[in-house]
């Protein structure tokens, strides 16, 4: 496979917008057969930052960033900047404001990454929804290479070009192609089934615990009567 790969099979739009209807990413994790989640150190910049769309995979060297300047000049509108960075953290010049900036003009509608970045005051001033593993404001060199638009491995999860990326306060999800259908469909029932839930408990008082009656039963806890 080559080192670069500029086409892949982007998300149709109906797609990003039918997940832009889910609230939580918990409800599109719980609805995968597998763990989509990132490990729970990826935290946004800011708080109430929310996206979806298209991965476009980079796998970067530690302490180099020259390959996410080659990303800027690939990416399109819709897609999100997932970058693999061995979980480094010492170099937070990999990615800052100027970056952002190109790349939310560009259309972006994100970034993740397992390493760190910086400019943090830029980031949350042009909106742009910027995920990563630290902050740090070490610079890197240019002079390594990398890859875009390969499978990538980012805490345990992997990525291909295209799967859908969703973030928002909690987390960063990864569904791949092939679920979304199920995922979608089962993340809307569960949201719908959890405000059955809520108006239930508002107008009889009623809390759901019967459901779990036979396993509390099976521990044999004792309680007051």
């Amino acid at each position: 496979m080559l080192d670069i790969v500029k086409s892949f099979q982007r998300l149709e739009t109906d797609w990003v917008d039918k997940f832009l209807t889910i609230d939580e990413s918990a409800s599109i994790n719980e609805s995968l057969p597998i763990n989509g989640a990132l490990s729970h150190n990826i935290r946004p910049i800011w708080t109430g930052s929310r996206f979806c769309g298209s991965a476009f995979t980079v796998e970067a060297r530690p302490g180099d960033n020259l390959i996410l300047h080659k990303a800027l000049e690939l990416i399109q509108p819709g897609d999100v900047l997932i970058i693999s960075y061995s979980g480094f953290l010492e170099s937070g010049g990999m990615f800052g404001g100027v970056m952002s900036t190109i790349a939310k003009e560009k259309g972006c509608v994100g970034l993740v990454t397992d390493g760190a970045v910086r400019d943090t005051k830029v980031i949350k001033d042009i909106a742009f929804p910027v995920y990563s593993g630290g902050i740090n404001v070490k610079s890197t060199t240019k002079r390594a290479g990398g890859k875009i638009n390969n499978p990538i491995n980012i805490c345990d999860v992997t990525v291909q070009p295209g799967d859908l990326v969703y973030g928002d306060d909690d987390a960063v999800v990864i569904v791949p192609k092939k679920y979304l259908a199920e995922v979608y469909e089962k993340a809307s029932k569960r949201e719908e089934q959890e405000e059955v839930t809520l108006n239930k408990f508002r107008s009889s008082g009623t809390i759901p615990f019967e459901q779990f009656e036979k396993t509390f039963s099976e521990l044999g806890l004792t309680e007051e009567k």
